[in-house]
This record gives C-alpha cells, structure tokens and sequence, in this order.
C-alpha cells in the first residue's frame, strides 16, 4: 500500500453530535468535556441521542481551524436538532463524509442539504454507498437500509465527490480512507446482508463503502474515527497505519460493529489485537457493543472511556 502524506495538525477536536445514548452526568475527563448540565436547561431545547452518528470534526494547525461532519444520523431533523442545542454552525463546513450507506449514518443528510446546502460544501462517500441494502436475521425478518440517492444529491446540485481510494480534506491534515482492505482472519463483515445489485439481491457481507477518518496530531499518533466498523476496527486500525505511514495510535473513537451474533471468543481476539496496537484511548459508541465495552473495560480500564451526546473529544495541544 502506498503512503498517503498526512500533514499532523497541533490539536483536534471531535464533537459526538450523535450517538445511542446521553447521559448529562457524566463526569469530565483530561479529553472528554460532557456538555453541561445548566439550571435552566429543562427550560430549554434538550439534546437527543438516537441509534445513529454524526460527529463533527475539528483540526486546529497553527492559526488554522477546519471542520466537517461525518455522518448525520438516522432522522431526518435529529442532527440538525443537536447542532441547534449545541450551537454548531452548518454554514462554516467544509465537507460532510459519509462513512457508509446506511440509514443510521446518512438519513440527516436530507435535512442538512434543505438548511445548508450549496454548491461549495461537499459530499465525500464511496459508490458503494448508494446501494440499497437489506439484513436477514435468522428468523426470516428483514429490515431495509435506505440509502442516499444519487439523483437526488444531483438535483440539489450539491458538490459530490465519489471515490473507492483514499480522499485527503482540508489542505491534507485529514485522510478520508476509502475501501478498508479486509486482512484480518475473525473480521467477516456482516453475513446476513444484502445489497440490490442489477436489479436482483445479491450477498454483501463486506460493505466495501466502509470507510474511516485519519488525522495524525502532533507528538501524539493518529486519531482514527469510526462509523459502524463494518470493515472491522482491526483492519481499519491497520489500514490507517499502513497507509500514513504511522504506527503510533492515539485514541479510536466510533462504532464498533461488535454486536450480536458475535461471541466472546471474536471480542477477546479483538482486545488481544488491541493490546498489541496498544492505543492511548478507546473511545467506544453507536454499535461498540454492551457485551464488548464490559470485557474490554476489564482488561484496558485505563484505556477506555464512553462517548455520550454532547461530548467534545480534545487530542492534542
């Protein structure tokens, strides 16, 4: 795999603006500041969190500030909501990467596109993420993905840019990964998936539009941002290293995809992997799963830390 040059940035922030859970009691810790718990807060708008990601992403490099989004969330207004509560600006992004096609990752941007959209702001995703995509349980029930629509995208005439590589953001301090290469021998992706592909569902167990967020900070490694994890946090882990050049890994922030069916045996290879990558901060959300946070937890306590709504993460200086 070739090097992509990542420039290092002094400091990044990385502001949960969605997740599954909130909980406004939470303690701050040195890189995570809760959001507040004011007075009057039951007098006011209140934040949401639904099953669903949105983070947004902010490099600071000498006077320089960046920020974009990644991923909007399952509704169509939640994101919007949170932005509103927590006085994010949608007008001052640079771009909006969507980390895959699913509903719980891309359904806001509907409601981003109505309030925000122009010409100017781009829309980062893989081809893959158009795909219509359905999950089979073992009882015979489906449950539909609905993804974006490229001719829809096309008639707000907004900025689209596809790509299955790597895609480098704001003057190259952050690397949009692309296609994750799957190496390792437990990650098998999501088995009781389909996608509708030439008309007919086909098995798509992959989800090749899986794609992370690199950002190399200062004097500390790479910061690696998650979506679902459908590629598997080790191969994405890999893949970011392999890829920049660096090995040194500060903090993983994200879903997991470590749910259900998979079993204790998976989740110990993963923290045995962990333990050797030996990142300073696991930060754990959306699909992490209840099963994993409890066994890794036990194992790395000093590493670990939950993500809620409202969270800003603060890596470096």
């Amino acid at each position: 795999m070739a090097v992509v040059p990542l420039k290092p940035v002094d400091r990044v922030e990385i502001l949960s603006v969605m997740d599954n859970s909130i909980d406004v009691l939470m303690g701050n810790t040195p890189i995570a500041r809760r959001a507040k718990r004011e007075r009057d807060s039951l007098n006011k708008p209140q934040l949401r969190a639904e099953h669903g990601v949105s983070m947004l992403v902010t490099t600071f490099d000498g006077g320089n500030k960046d920020s974009f989004l990644f991923d909007t969330g399952v509704t169509i207004d939640g994101v919007l909501h949170n932005m509103d509560v927590l006085e994010v600006k949608g007008n001052e992004l640079h771009a909006i990467v969507l980390s895959h096609g699913h509903t719980d990752h891309t359904r806001g941007l509907t409601g981003l596109i109505k309030r925000y959209g122009r010409p100017r702001i781009p829309i980062v995703l893989h081809p893959d993420a158009y795909l219509k995509r359905k999950n089979v349980g073992s009882d015979g029930h489906e449950s539909e993905h609905f993804p974006p629509n490229r001719r829809d995208l096309e008639a707000e005439d907004v900025e689209i840019i596809e790509e299955r590589g790597p895609t480098m953001l704001i003057g190259g301090h952050a690397l949009v990964t692309g296609q994750i290469p799957r190496t390792t021998p437990f990650e098998k992706g999501s088995p009781n998936q389909l996608a509708l592909i030439d008309g007919q569902w086909q098995p798509d167990p992959w989800i090749h539009d899986d794609q992370a967020i690199v950002i190399n900070v200062k004097g500390k490694g790479l910061v690696v941002l998650t979506g679902c994890g459908h590629a598997g946090v080790v191969n994405t882990l890999k893949c970011a290293r392999e890829m920049t050049g660096v090995n040194s890994i500060h903090a993983v922030i994200g879903g997991f995809h470590i749910v259900p069916p998979l079993t204790d045996e998976y989740i110990r290879q993963v923290i045995a992997t962990f333990k050797e990558i030996n990142p300073d901060y696991l930060i754990p959300g959306h699909c992490a799963g209840e099963r994993f946070y409890d066994l890794v937890r036990a194992e790395l306590p000093n590493k670990v830390i939950r993500s809620a709504v409202g969270t800003r993460f603060v890596f470096g200086a």
